[in-house]
Formats: structure tokens, sequence, C-alpha cells
């Protein structure tokens, strides 16, 4: 009987589809809304960047990016949580990646368009039960004209139901996978074993196949994720709860207190989870890619600890 892993922690996420490009390829071309001309044959990976953090939330984003042998770019993103500035953090991306193309020597018309694929673990439209967005820069009186460059795709995971997208079967298939697998299941449901790609994708998240050292890797990721969310839900619930009582302009002042307390509330359980990690022997420059402190934050916590 198998164990699983979650494939939506960093730590699986990049082994499935950041060291094995046919299975990136065949859930490239199931989910994103790709012409049979323009389906991905091969790919190759480009260096993972650093996106500027956005309310401290940069862990709680897992990203792959490649481009095709035509020389299309795909950024492919997990996202735990949603905000409005993650939208904003997309377009960034996605617009870095498409300048970055050209330099001196190339000329415009060389330019590649550039996809991204945002898995979202949370909702963010909350006025339809769709799950599936696809944007594009198109003419608003005719959308049938589309300026090609940057496209989005944005999907729900917790509103996703397999058997409502009866016609992309395939691309049902890696959203059910996605959603579904995690360390409670035991078993893979008959329509995913029976895909050869999503077969093997379960493979690489069996407990089995991860070192000591990489569980307590995948172990921390979720603490950090807990962490960022218990921040994010107690901040909300106590700044709708101070400006009712007080009053905005009394509310803003309570809610600066409160954002300062819960400042120092995470800054002690980073603390917590750099020990954690430390004492499961992962190295700093691990602890740094978990926690995103950086490199010297990581060593003077560690330092003020055994003084």
């Amino acid at each position: 009987m198998a164990r699983y892993l979650d494939p939506k922690n960093d730590l699986t996420f990049k082994r499935i589809f950041g060291e094995h490009p046919d299975l990136l390829i065949g859930f490239l071309n199931a989910v994103m809304p790709l012409s049979p001309e323009n389906l991905i044959q091969e790919i190759e990976y480009l260096p993972a960047e650093q996106v500027p953090d956005i309310l401290g939330k940069k862990n709680s984003i897992v990203d792959v990016k490649c481009k095709d042998k035509t020389g299309q770019v795909f950024i492919v993103e997990m996202q735990m949580f949603w905000t409005d500035d993650f939208m904003n953090r997309i377009v960034f991306n996605a617009s870095k990646a498409y300048v970055r193309q050209l330099d001196k020597s190339k000329s415009y018309h060389l330019l590649k368009p550039v996809y991204t694929l945002a898995i979202l673990n949370e909702n963010f439209d909350h006025h339809t039960d769709k799950f599936y967005h696809h944007y594009s820069i198109v003419n608003r009186e005719n959308t049938e004209e589309v300026i090609e460059g940057l496209q989005f795709v944005l999907v729900e995971l917790l509103k996703f139901q397999s058997e409502k997208w009866s016609e992309r079967r395939l691309a049902a298939l890696w959203l059910q996978f996605l959603k579904i697998v995690d360390e409670g299941l035991t078993e893979l449901p008959k329509e995913l074993s029976e895909n050869e790609q999503i077969s093997k994708a379960a493979e690489l998240c069996e407990q089995a196949a991860f070192s000591p050292e990489q569980l307590a890797t995948y172990e921390a990721y979720w603490d950090w994720v807990r962490i960022e969310k218990t921040v994010r839900e107690g901040s909300l619930a106590k700044g709708r709860a101070e400006g009712e009582a007080l009053g905005l302009a009394k509310g803003r002042a309570e809610g600066e207190a409160e954002r300062e307390k819960l400042k120092t509330e995470k800054e002690a359980a980073q603390k917590n989870v750099v020990l954690n990690c430390n004492r499961a022997g992962l190295t700093v420059d691990i602890i740094s890619s978990i926690t995103g402190l950086t490199v010297e934050e990581i060593i003077s916590i560690l330092e003020n600890v055994h003084r």
C-alpha cells in the first residue's frame, strides 16, 4: 500500500514538473489553451528567477519555467494563497519574461508568446462557479482580435469537479491528481492509475521515494504555509472586528498595532522553523529556499540561539 505526499508541495511539485520534461509537456498540452499546431514537442528548462516578495507570501508560490523549441515561454505556478496583489505579480513576472527575450541584437518580431499557468489552492473569483479562467489581450469590441504576447490561465482547484469537464478528459485527470493526492491517500483512483503519465507522477510522490532530509524539507514547507495562513487569517479577522467596533480611524490604529503583534509572532514562528530545519540537518541554503529568509538572516538566528 503506497503512501503519497501532496504534489502541491514545493518539493513534490518541482520533482514532478521541474525534473521530468515529459510530464511537464503532457500537463501543459492538456491544460493550456494551445491549438493543435502549437502543442509543445520539446522543452528547455529556464533558471528560476527571484521575484519581489509580495506581502511576505513568496514562499506560498512554487514555480517552474521553460520554453519550447519554437521559443514560446511557459511559467507554471502553484499558489497556496490568493490576494489581489498576486494578479499583479503574475502580470509582472510574465512581462519580465517577455521583455528579457530581447537584447540589442534582436528585433521585436522575434519575440515569442509567454504563457502563465497558475494553479490556485484558493478561490479568487467568488462571483462564479467557473474554475478555469483564460485571459489574453483582446479588442473589447471584437474579442476575436487578439494581440499575441501574453496569455494567462488561472485554475481554481477548490472549485474543480472532474465530471464537469468531460470534454477535456486529460486536463481533468491532471487537475484531479493535483486536487486529491495527499498524505491521506493510500491508493490511486483507477482513472488516474490507468494514465501512464499521471501514474508516473504519482510514483514520484510516494513517500518511500524520499530521503529523511527531503521529508524534513517537505514538512518544513507545510509549516511555513501554516504560519502564513495563520498570520493572514488573524490579521483579516482582527481588522474586520476593529473596523466594526471602533470605527475607521481607530480601527486603523488598532489594526497597525495588531499587525506589529502578528509580525512579532511571525518572526518567532520563523525562528522555530529555522531551528527545526537545522536540527533535521538541512543546509542553510535549503532552509533559505524554504523560508525565504536570506542566508545571513538564518545564520544570525542560529548564532543568537547558541550565544
